[in-house]
This record gives C-alpha cells, sequence and structure tokens, in this order.
C-alpha cells in the first residue's frame, strides 16, 4: 500500500517550471548583490540552522550563488538537462525531484558540516539539484550525445559517470577547495535514490547499457 502511494504518478502538465527556477535564481542572485546580508539569511549555514532557527536554508541555498559564472554554469545546466527531463516526466514530477534532491543534498551538507566542525561554512548554489537532473537525463535519455565544452562528444552516461568520479576524487584528495563536492555527490546519490524508490528504477541498467 505504502509503495503504490509512493509510486503514484502525477498527473503529466508542462509549465516550463525549468524557465521559472532560472528566474527565481535570477531574481535571488540580483537580490543578494543589491542586499547585504540576503546571502547570510537564504544560505546554508550550520550556526544560522542551529542557533537561529533559519530552517529554511535548506530551501533557499539551491537558489543562491557565489559570483556570475557559478549562476551561468548552473542555469545552463538547468536549462539543457531539466528541460528534455521536465518534457518527459511532467512539470509536477520534475519540480518534485528537483526539490527533494536539491533540500536532501543540502540537509547532507549540513550533517557533514556538524560532523566536520565547519560551521561558519555557507552552502550556496544549485549543484547539487543540477547534479541530480543530470543523471536523470542519462537516464532516461542514456544514447543521447552531449558535447562536453562544445567541443568533445560524450554520451550522456558517460558524462555523468565521469563527473561523479571527478567529484569523488576531488572530495577524498581534498583539491579544488570551495566546491562543495559534497554537495554533489549528495545530489547524485539522492537522484539515485528518488529513482530507485519512486519509479521503481536502478538508472545504472541504462547508465552501463550499450546503444
Amino acid at each position: 500500500m505504502l509503495v503504490q502511494f509512493i509510486r503514484k504518478p502525477l498527473r503529466y502538465r508542462y509549465d516550463n517550471v525549468v524557465l521559472i527556477l532560472i528566474g527565481i535564481n535570477l531574481l535571488v542572485f540580483l537580490v543578494q548583490n543589491l542586499i547585504a546580508q540576503a546571502t547570510s539569511y537564504l544560505a546554508l549555514n550550520p550556526v544560522a540552522m542551529v542557533r537561529f532557527g533559519m530552517f529554511w536554508q535548506p530551501l533557499t541555498y539551491m537558489f543562491t550563488h557565489g559570483s556570475i559564472s557559478h549562476l551561468l554554469f548552473n542555469m545552463l545546466g538547468l536549462f539543457f538537462f531539466g528541460i528534455p527531463m521536465e518534457r518527459h516526466v511532467g512539470s509536477k514530477e520534475f519540480l518534485l525531484y528537483y526539490l527533494v534532491t536539491g533540500i536532501l543534498a543540502g540537509l547532507f551538507s549540513f550533517g557533514v558540516f556538524l560532523l566536520t566542525g565547519s560551521y561558519f561554512t555557507y552552502l550556496v548554489g544549485a549543484s547539487g539539484a543540477i547534479f541530480a537532473v543530470q543523471l536523470a537525463y542519462a537516464t532516461f535519455f542514456p544514447d543521447s550525445v552531449v558535447f562536453l565544452w562544445g567541443i568533445l562528444p560524450l554520451r550522456a552516461p558517460v558524462m555523468v559517470l565521469g563527473f561523479t568520479a571527478l567529484e569523488l576524487f576531488s572530495a577524498i584528495t581534498g583539491t579544488q577547495n570551495g566546491v562543495a563536492h559534497v554537495t554533489h555527490l549528495a545530489g547524485f546519490l539522492f537522484g539515485w535514490l528518488y529513482f530507485l524508490v519512486r519509479f521503481g528504477v536502478n538508472p545504472w541498467r541504462y547508465l552501463v547499457r550499450r546503444s
């Protein structure tokens, strides 16, 4: 009974949620640059959550960004991989997937910050949710070809698994400080779990299949 409830499909409709999310990210970035304290209220910070009760931050952090290049890179990923996914599963399912994976990635990072004593870290960016969206794209469209940096053609599963391996290596070795590798990997992990729980699908079957 519970499984049937969890896997009950949402009614399909297409509302351009990806474009709406991009618009919200642009608006929040504008607010960050106009209001000095906006980032400290919206980004995810362990002290703000535990001491000051800012429990909205696991949601709002994914709409904040640290720079214009950070914003641009994430929004390009959301646009190119999110639109095909939204058309495939519908806007409601896409939004649920995006928010669930992004929030859980933020909460996972929050737990890591507490365990490692990184109390004054500010987590910003949609990267956790974007990694989950990339996983979904590669699972739904495993034979599609993505031109990395607009030059190198890669099958979508190769790109996603390659990025994940690079993030795992960086997280273990501590290279490229300042990048939230744990959040990226958490987005990938929770996207994977979403497929298993919500769709009853193991992405591995699609990521490694031969075209």
